[in-house]
């Protein structure tokens, strides 16, 4: 019995000599654009936050920064992604015109399924043919929010010809292609200049979905909504949550495991569920308090439709001008969300 302390001092010696060299905690700069109290930072990012820090055991953290508190606007976080000032950020392809012109075929007029197929088939076209568009950065997760609708200060919108005039907000470049069709005038801007502009009457309406509604408390600006239904939203916004690739290589491979094991496909799918939670919550935001819901029957929705069915083929063509086959993206898109909408 004597051995043993002495096995025990030996040991304290050793640690004395080569102590145990504890791994580094990472902390995690992650960006976005919205307030901390948004939907987005709730029960998208916080849970994906936790769940790296459990599963590394403490080795990855995040530090959240949400309204850009980084500075600049939404249209450069992609770039802050890639440049190295954040480590993460979730944005919108559309804020940043040009700079995504394959992956944004999902945001076409009429194009999406629901929520969870279309952003899982949204993974696997990216990564099959948009992966230039994600230079310097490595793709976390990419998905669908649900489908946008009409949410108007005065007027309600019941037909095609109520839109004729009318100023709205579009959340990206095919977005404006969409209004225009629609009769229109079409106003771009990010979601955070939406709500000033939406209560001085610089806009009439915004094209948004409901999840968006409680951030900016629009349901308590807005008289009526106005419900493009049916299987095919009339838009649907793509997002990206991506990390700088600098910081991702500097892992060591035990935390790259924990990355890797909370990115892909399955990722992208259950932040699109949580943007689907996020949706009953805002209509029913509007239901509360007595805004008027207007849902477009299905004769009108076809009128909508063919209003703007010009404006994929000015995608097909665009992309082939510039040296793609814009036909065969927009057909292996849609492939994509049929197989996984099984």
């Amino acid at each position: 019995m004597k051995i043993i302390p002495r096995i025990a001092a030996c040991l304290v010696a050793v640690g004395a000599v080569f102590p145990v060299q504890a791994q580094e905690k990472v902390v995690l700069k992650v960006a976005h654009f919205l307030p901390a109290v948004s939907a987005a930072q709730k029960k998208m990012i916080e849970p994906w936050c936790e769940k790296i820090q459990k599963e590394s055991n403490g080795g990855l953290e995040c530090q959240i920064y949400p309204a850009m508190q980084l500075g600049g606007n939404p249209s450069q976080l992609f770039g802050q992604a890639r440049d190295g000032i954040a480590d993460i950020v979730w944005t919108l392809p559309g804020y940043t015109p040009g700079r995504f012109p394959v992956t944004e075929v999902y945001e076409l007029p009429f194009f999406a399924g629901d929520y969870e197929p279309t952003s899982r088939a949204l993974w696997d076209f990216t990564q099959k043919h948009a992966a230039k568009e994600y230079n310097g950065v490595k793709p976390l997760a990419t998905w669908v929010n649900g489908p946008y609708h009409l949410h108007l200060r005065d007027k309600g919108v019941e037909k095609l010809e109520d839109l004729r005039g009318m100023k709205v907000r579009a959340p990206s470049r095919l977005g404006n292609d969409v209004l225009q069709k629609l009769g229109a005038t079409a106003m771009g801007m990010p979601l955070p200049q939406t709500a000033e502009s939406f209560s001085k009457g610089v806009i009439d309406g915004a094209l948004l979905p409901w999840e968006v509604i409680p951030a900016v408390k629009l349901q308590e600006m807005s008289a009526s909504h106005t419900e493009i239904t049916g299987d095919k939203p009339l838009l649907v916004s793509t997002m990206i949550f991506v990390m700088n690739e600098r910081k991702y290589n500097s892992l060591p491979d035990n935390l790259k495991k924990v990355i890797d094991d909370n990115s892909g496909s399955d990722l992208s799918a259950w932040f699109a569920a949580r943007f689907k939670e996020a949706d009953k919550v805002g209509r029913d935001l509007a239901l509360q308090r007595g805004n008027k819901i207007i849902q477009l029957p299905a004769e009108e929705v076809k009128r909508w439709e063919d209003a703007t069915e010009s404006v994929a083929k000015q995608w097909i063509d665009g992309m082939t001008k510039n040296g793609a086959d814009g036909q065969a993206l927009y057909n292996d898109a849609e492939a994509l969300v049929a197989k996984h909408s099984k």
